[in-house]
């Protein structure tokens, strides 16, 4: 009695090949595109998906600055950090943030939607943001995405 049965695949470290996406952010929903962004960023769009290997792919994000939220939030959303100083909590609300750094309200979205373990530094490092149109990413041969 010969049983027939399949062997889970396990991604090793050397046939890790890292391909880049352009996404363009005008337009998107702020949760709905991170979340996107996340899932591509751990590699979990591709049928070779390991959990502890780092096999995701580059994320290069233009048009930052276009991004949208729904809902009061525009007027509602703050954002929070400490400068380490008695009474030193600082809070800057959602339209003063896409004024002053859009970058950093996607980056902040979509950090906030990676696991907290090893590999998610990693990761992050081969996210790139860009407010404009225009980026310097060219050599990576990016592959535009639509999502």
């Amino acid at each position: 009695m010969t049983k027939n049965l399949q062997k889970t695949f396990v991604l090793k470290k050397q046939d890790i090949k890292h391909q880049w996406f352009l996404l363009d952010a005008a337009g998107k929903t702020l949760g709905r595109f991170a979340s996107e962004v996340a899932k591509i960023l751990r590699g979990k769009h591709k049928p070779t998906f390991t959990p502890h290997e780092d096999g995701g792919d580059g994320v290069i994000i233009i048009n930052a600055d276009k991004i949208r939220v729904t809902g009061a939030k525009e007027g509602q959303k703050v954002y929070h950090y400490y400068t380490g100083y008695m009474g030193g909590m600082r809070k800057i609300p959602y339209r003063t943030m896409l004024a002053r750094k859009p970058g950093y309200i996607l980056e902040h979205a979509i950090k906030g939607m990676m696991p907290s373990n090893r590999l998610t530094d990693g990761q992050l490092t081969r996210l790139r943001i860009f407010a404009g149109e225009e980026h310097n990413l060219d050599a990576q041969k990016p592959i535009k995405a639509n999502i």
